[in-house]
């Protein structure tokens, strides 16, 4: 201890430091790491609203210093594979309705750990036909229907309620057109009707109802297909709502709800970030909502982030919220990682040695004690020259264990007092001795 004691800075103090410095990059690399500075998303095709949404989320994240990659794909059902690739997946995606928990049955639902972080938006299921009004799914037999790629979610829903309508696939030619491709071939006439899944803001939308003599289904029953379809809703489309013709009265919309969904391993922070973004992006109102409808969780498809719920319900925490995003992060690993670990390296480089030296003059001070009973020893009477003998003995003992110690410079000027008290109480003892 006295050894150790002398080289305090080297062999406690240093190990201490250099400890503490291993625990902050083992917590700030391994348990709590920094958030990654890029992302992707995977949406749609690039003339759907999924990509206009995209857009608007890659510039708010380039704000707050988060480089935002834009996949296209052929829709919602690539999407959720690119979500659950283990190599190389998508960070976030935009999904439609339908793909998780209220598109399955109970025995066949989703249990893959793709999380919702909210929905953000509505999305009409638009069925589309050329001079002629369709009013019931049935009138689509001998037709030649777009119903978009493989992959897409506009391809799901059309084969999920013609599966229901019991429309076999030999009975209507079924294209993999979507977006802009189906309105070419409507302009065209290599289609008789197009089916497709999209918001009232995509370019796709807008150009489809540019056709001359476009018409806009207004299905019959649509309460009954929604009680089989949990993932859709009915909701009014108002007459002349899209221009002064369309709709020519008011009709009866199925819509179902796009959700902003993210891998399970996303960091924490981009997840409450995303969320931020989201809800600047989606607040205001649209042609089937209200503002401050969206974001939210209602009718969710895959498991709610824990992270989403905190920040929807009560937005950042404080550090995030008066601080940029990459400061807030450096901040809180500072005061939650650093500042304890300095705090308690600080706290045991000064209690360490306190301990040894209090060790120490505890020797120091039972050595005085044992000096202590010899001088009151030798104050018997009657004393014999065996009993002197052997409080000599037990003095040279003293003496020698003192000699060996390795004295700290803290204590030598009490080592040689008390030095000089035992060679006081040896020359007493050689008096007594010569009587």
């Amino acid at each position: 201890m006295a050894k150790l004691y002398q080289r305090k800075w080297l062999l406690i103090r240093l190990p201490l430091v250099l400890a503490a410095i291993a625990v902050a990059v083992y917590l700030w690399v391994c348990v709590w790491p920094m958030p990654p500075t890029r992302l992707s998303i995977t949406t749609a095709q690039t003339d759907g609203a999924y990509h206009l949404h995209a857009q608007r989320y890659a510039d708010k994240l380039a704000q707050h210093g988060v480089t935002l990659e834009i996949l296209s794909s052929a829709g919602s059902e690539e999407n959720l594979k690119r979500l659950r690739q283990a190599d190389t997946p998508a960070d976030l995606a935009l999904m439609q309705g339908g793909f998780g928990y209220l598109g399955a049955s109970f025995e066949g639902r989703d249990r893959s750990r793709v999380l919702t972080l909210a929905n953000v938006d509505v999305e009409p299921v638009w069925l589309f036909s050329k001079n002629r009004e369709i009013d019931s799914l049935t009138q689509l037999q001998g037709m030649r229907l777009a119903i978009g790629p493989e992959g897409s979610g506009h391809r799901k829903v059309a084969l999920k309620l013609l599966e229901q309508a019991r429309i076999g696939k030999n009975e209507l030619t079924l294209l993999p057109l979507s977006g802009n491709a189906s309105v070419q071939a409507m302009r065209q006439g290599t289609v008789d009707a197009v089916l497709m899944v999209v918001a009232p803001e995509s370019a796709a939308l807008q150009n489809m109802l540019s056709v001359p003599g476009i018409q806009i289904a207004n299905l019959r029953k649509s309460a009954a297909i929604t009680e089989r379809n949990p993932y859709l809703e009915s909701r009014l489309l108002a007459q002349g709502t899209l221009d002064t013709r369309l709709p020519p009265r008011d009709s009866t919309l199925l819509t179902t709800s796009t959700s902003l969904v993210a891998r399970e391993g996303l960091h924490p922070a981009l997840q409450r970030l995303a969320i931020a973004v989201a809800i600047e992006v989606h607040a205001g109102g649209g042609l089937f909502h209200r503002p401050g409808d969206f974001p939210s969780l209602r009718r969710i498809d895959f498991p709610t982030s824990a992270h989403a719920r905190e920040t929807l319900a009560h937005g950042l925490p404080w550090l995030e919220q008066v601080l940029p995003f990459w400061w807030a992060q450096l901040t809180s690993r500072i005061l939650l990682i650093c500042l304890p670990l300095v705090l308690l390296a600080a706290c045991l480089m000064r209690l360490i040695p306190a301990y040894l030296r209090w060790v120490l003059e505890s020797r120091v001070n039972r050595w005085y004690g044992e000096l202590k009973f010899i001088e009151n020893d030798l104050s018997q009477p009657d004393l014999t020259g065996l009993d002197l003998s052997k409080f000599l003995l037990r003095l040279n003992s003293i003496d020698n264990t003192l000699l060996a110690f390795a004295t700290p410079r803290d204590l030598i000027a009490r080592c040689y007092t008390l030095h000089q008290h035992i060679e006081f109480v040896r020359q007493r003892l050689y008096r007594m001795r010569g009587r």
